[in-house]
């Protein structure tokens, strides 16, 4: 049967676009080499013309992809004009196993005519379909949902020069900086010059000007920037703003984290940084938690990392010290602290929880499900949730009357939503933050559906409500930016340095959990509250020091919103 003549056919069109866009272009450094090169909407082709067999192919996902640029060259007298791809794949490392993504650019001369202006109509033709089709072929994960940064995307990017060994500029225009050309990102670079400054610039800022905040630093600089859009009296909308990290400072624990839900292989130092300035090209913006922290001086902060009291906020505050010797300082820091172990005495309780089951896909009739989790927690295997308490001064570890009832999956009581609509707000406050409906007074007694833990000696306590306290210690396998809880660790008295020290090193590769430690506890919360009774001890949020005393927290779902893939 004959092909209808109104239908080309593709292998026989140049330079133009017919199901894919298709063309022949030489070499940019030799005339002689030519190559085909076709763009889908997943991918680009690219084959070396030969007349020896064996071609070569390289076909390159547009989800690696960040950018493309058309340009005339250097020489006026050439007729040619250029187009680059620029592409960042997962390849093989050098000098170690696995895969990393590594920097990969495609050049390409057009010189189809005699004429320079024609030439380069084409070659910016090709430019913009590959940046169109790439836009479209962002990494997204299943199940969550994404909305992107407006493009051209106008960025203030935020750089602490002192944070972790002090090369966080150098870092960001060895590695970033061109890959923001690249990708054609307008920003504007701001170095702080004091502590706050961040929270007072982004309090001050038009915000209209900015289409996404970076930060270039530890997580102590993003602490600053959530908070300075907290204390703003629009802030439903500021903290609307799409937030960045770029790993500069030691812990870098909101980057590994970020790098961590894009399910990219594990990644640090400067690896982790390109990872995350790759995502940051891509603009995708998905939903924050963040924890509104209430202090013993009725200060408020909000936090989007963890709250930690006892052994992990000494090694933060105390391995300081050793900031000029990068991330290792944190293992420094635990090495010393091991060797005059502290216990402190406090009182800890929590709002447990309650996860919702997943009906089997067709499932529509049941309504009523026990309240056991279809995917149960990590922590139902450690056996100190099992085990009677050996203390002969203590009773049983939980109250756990609270979680045993079964709820109905249609119709959740308030306890077990997790919203991501607006939040209620207080009026009588000046700048009308989010209420915090869970949490009494610190003056009163938590309600009867909260669980009071019997212990009051501990090792460390610690609220974390990302995957990564650092980034070579992966806390919570299973956590996610936007799951709406808090995981509540502590660790009680009794614990040997050796078994202390087998639990952050198991952590390195998340396997902490199934060291069937008995003074490790996990659980997951919406509330808790942490009264120290030891006249000393520090307390960190985001791994800053806050004033020593009672405190108390409350998770808000998607309250603010991150860019990550």
């Amino acid at each position: 049967m004959e092909k209808d003549a109104s239908e080309p056919d593709p292998s026989r069109q140049r330079n133009g676009f017919v199901g894919v866009l298709y063309g022949e272009f030489t070499d940019m450094l030799n005339d002689r080499v030519r190559y085909s090169v076709s763009l889908t909407e997943s991918a680009l082709t690219i084959q070396k013309i030969s007349s020896s067999p064996g071609r070569t192919k390289m076909v390159l996902n547009l989800t690696d992809c960040v950018g493309c640029r058309a340009y005339r060259g250097p020489d006026s007298a050439d007729v040619g004009a250029y187009f680059t791809a620029y592409f960042y794949p997962f390849k093989r490392r050098w000098m170690s196993a696995g895969v990393a993504r590594q920097r990969l650019e495609q050049c390409f001369r057009v010189a189809l005519v005699q004429d320079p202006l024609a030439n380069l109509q084409e070659a910016e033709r090709w430019a913009h379909a590959i940046r169109d089709a790439s836009v479209m072929q962002a990494p997204r994960r299943e199940g969550v949902v994404y909305t992107e940064v407006r493009r051209p995307c106008r960025v203030m990017i935020l750089v602490n020069p002192h944070s972790g060994r002090g090369q966080a500029l150098q870092l960001f225009t060895g590695h970033v900086q061109g890959m923001l050309t690249e990708a054609a990102v307008p920003y504007t670079l701001i170095i702080t010059e004091h502590q706050n400054h961040a929270r007072e610039l982004v309090k001050k800022a038009d915000l209209s000007q900015w289409d996404a905040l970076v930060i270039m630093s530890g997580d102590g600089l993003l602490f600053e920037v959530i908070n300075g859009l907290m204390d703003r009296e629009d802030w439903q909308e500021a903290i609307q703003t799409p937030l960045g990290i770029l790993p500069g400072g030691s812990g870098n624990a909101l980057a590994a984290s970020v790098h961590h839900y894009s399910q990219s292989p594990p990644a640090w130092n400067e690896e982790l940084l390109l990872s995350c300035g790759f995502m940051l090209c891509k603009g995708l913006v998905g939903s924050l938690d963040l924890v509104s922290i209430h202090l013993a001086s009725r200060q408020r902060v909000f936090s989007f990392l963890s709250l930690a009291w006892g052994f992990v906020a000494d090694v933060d505050i105390e391995s300081e010290k050793y900031r000029h010797v990068g991330a290792i300082r944190f293992l420094m820091g635990t090495l010393v602290r091991l060797a005059s172990l502290r216990v402190y005495q406090g009182r800890l309780a929590y709002l447990p929880f309650k996860e919702v089951p997943k009906l089997p896909k067709g499932n529509i009739k049941t309504t009523q499900l026990p309240s056991t989790p279809q995917h149960p927690s990590l922590c139902s295997s450690l056996p100190c949730r099992l085990i009677p308490n050996t203390s002969p001064n203590q009773n049983s570890r939980h109250n756990c009357n609270s979680t045993n009832s079964n709820y109905n999956t249609i119709t959740n009581s308030s306890n077990n939503a997790i919203t991501t609509k607006r939040p209620e707000t207080q009026n009588d406050d000046k700048t009308r933050a989010p209420v915090d409906s869970l949490l009494p007074g610190l003056d009163q007694p938590v309600p009867e559906s909260w669980t009071v833990v019997k212990e009051e000696d501990f090792v460390l306590v610690l609220a974390i409500y990302q995957s990564h306290l650092a980034e070579d210690l992966w806390t919570v396998p299973d956590a996610m930016a936007d799951d709406g809880m808090i995981h509540l660790f502590y660790v009680t008295a009794g614990i040997s340095r050796p078994a202390l020290l087998r639990l952050f090193l198991a952590m390195e590769k998340g396997a902490h959990l199934a060291c069937g430690c008995p003074h490790l506890v996990y659980e997951k919360v919406k509330a808790l509250r942490l009264e120290p009774i030891s006249p000393q001890g520090m307390i960190t949020v985001d791994g800053e020091m806050v004033e020593y005393g009672p405190v108390q927290a409350q998770i808000h779902p998607g309250l603010a919103r991150l860019i990550y893939g």
